[in-house]
């Protein structure tokens, strides 16, 4: 009896699902922002596929649920943020979610409706900035390097509104949340939005920012987990293949700049 057991245990083992390479096939939830990251995620899907992984791709709007629900166990890995981000998040949180392995740079751009240059801008321009914290460091850094204004460490990641100690156009800033960013642009004088964002709104940052980082730029976005799951398998075939040549070549075709690899 007990090796019938035996055999029938083995027989419902090797009959769980397999994918088309005759490996066994198992899901992984990975959550990402639109463009560029659920693109990205699309190409890579048919790689685990036959390594046994099916990719399910959660889309959010925004940079906080992504994080709250890999750390809530809810979702196993996300795909969407910079590691000075994911710092400001761990800090106020209490959180140790972890980079994995980075995949690709969006310079982070500086965009206006109504101007052409940043020197066209008057005194007293609205400026629109992300209100999280490294975003906003993000962009006042990038203002800084532009010389739109001085900042007491242009080097700080977590640099602030009270940071800046010489604004010679008295520019008003209002912070927003990221993804609102791209919506008032036509209403404001300046908006610094972050690559993804203007990339699902139809602006092209090689062609459209007044002002963006270069290709030397230290906001990497990563694959981020647990310290519980950083050496599940499915994860590793995921960070495999993110860093893959497939993805690379897709990277420098599909986003012409706008997106660079980072491997």
């Amino acid at each position: 009896m007990k090796k019938l057991l035996a055999l029938l245990l083995l027989a419902t083992v090797g009959l769980g699902g397999c994918g088309s390479s005759g490996t066994a096939s198992s899901k992984l939830t990975v959550a990402a922002t639109a463009v560029p990251h659920a693109e990205i995620l699309e190409v890579v899907k048919p790689l685990l596929a036959k390594e046994g992984v099916e990719l399910d791709v959660r889309v959010f709007n925004d940079y906080v649920q992504p994080n709250d629900q890999v750390a809530q166990k809810l979702i196993d890995v996300s795909y969407f943020e910079t590691e000075p981000y994911l710092n400001a998040y761990n800090k106020s949180r209490g959180t140790q979610l972890t980079t994995i392995v980075g995949v690709h740079i969006e310079p982070f751009g500086a965009y206006s409706r109504k101007f052409k240059s940043l020197q066209e801008l008057p005194s007293g321009a609205d400026v629109a900035i992300p209100n999280d914290p490294s975003n906003n460091s993000r962009a006042l850094i990038l203002l800084h390097k532009a010389g739109v204004i001085q900042l007491r460490d242009p080097t700080d990641s977590l640099a602030t509104l009270r940071d800046i100690t010489s604004n010679p156009k008295q520019l008003k800033f209002r912070e927003l949340d990221s993804a609102m960013l791209p919506r008032v642009l036509s209403q404001v004088d300046l908006a610094l939005i972050n690559t993804n964002y203007a990339l699902d709104a139809g602006l092209d940052p090689t062609k459209d920012a007044l002002a963006i980082e270069g290709s030397d730029s230290p906001y990497v976005n990563f694959l981020v987990g647990r310290p519980d799951n950083l050496k599940d398998p499915r994860v590793l075939k995921l960070a495999a293949a993110l860093t893959s040549p497939q993805v690379k070549d897709f990277i420098t075709k599909k986003y012409r700049g706008a997106v660079l690899p980072a491997f």
